[in-house]
């Protein structure tokens, strides 16, 4: 099992937090979901889980850190700010107190995408993730997290599964995993809240 191992190139630069203030509604659903028990981690020490928020009307955002799934509650020093990715040469670049999630290539590629996403959410449910496996845009088996080939993925649900009118899917590669993103994470979470019932 290789949950939660960064795949990607990162050049990550040590810096201080994101303040606070700019980043208290990706706080507040982080530490909710984790409450959830959406956002945590496995019994064999493995996180999953992550949320970002885009940074104004650019491709950066800010994203939860990896290895802080385990963390009941987060400040801003478990979050990074991506401020740089290229999906061909499977490269991210990334600044803060902690390096970023290793999905954070595929979050990256829905923000470059699509304009109107603000907010991203990435959970773990078992039950949830067999109830809506390829109900709702899935992507294909042998497609691995936090690669490349998962960030392009998202484009063929866009173009083949209506993704930009369904805002959730599923992996069908990465056991458990679930993305819904919306204008904001209160719109993503209305998306999961949905699927949830």
């Amino acid at each position: 099992m290789d949950e939660g191992v960064v795949k990607y190139r990162c050049d990550w630069k040590q810096a201080e937090p994101v303040s606070e203030s700019e980043i208290a509604d990706l706080i507040d659903w982080r530490d909710r979901l984790h409450s959830w028990g959406l956002i945590g981690v496995y019994e064999n020490g493995i996180g999953f889980g992550n949320v970002s928020l885009r940074i104004g009307n650019s491709c950066q955002f800010v994203i939860s850190g990896t290895q802080t799934a385990h963390l009941r509650a987060m400040g801003p020093e478990s979050y990074c700010t991506v401020t740089e990715f290229n999906l061909e040469q499977n490269f991210l670049g990334c600044q803060g107190p902690v390096p970023a999630s290793s999905e954070s290539l595929t979050h990256a590629v829905l923000y470059l995408h699509r304009k109107d996403v603000g907010g991203i959410i990435h959970i773990h449910n078992p039950q949830l993730w067999q109830q809506l496996l390829f109900k709702i845009p899935t992507t294909r088996k042998e497609i691995p997290y936090g690669t490349p080939q998962m960030a392009w993925e998202m484009l063929r649900l866009f173009d083949e599964e209506n993704l930009a009118d369904r805002k959730i899917l599923a992996m069908a590669g990465h056991e458990d995993g679930i993305i819904c993103f919306g204008s904001s994470l209160d719109a993503a979470g209305k998306v999961l809240s949905a699927a949830m019932g």
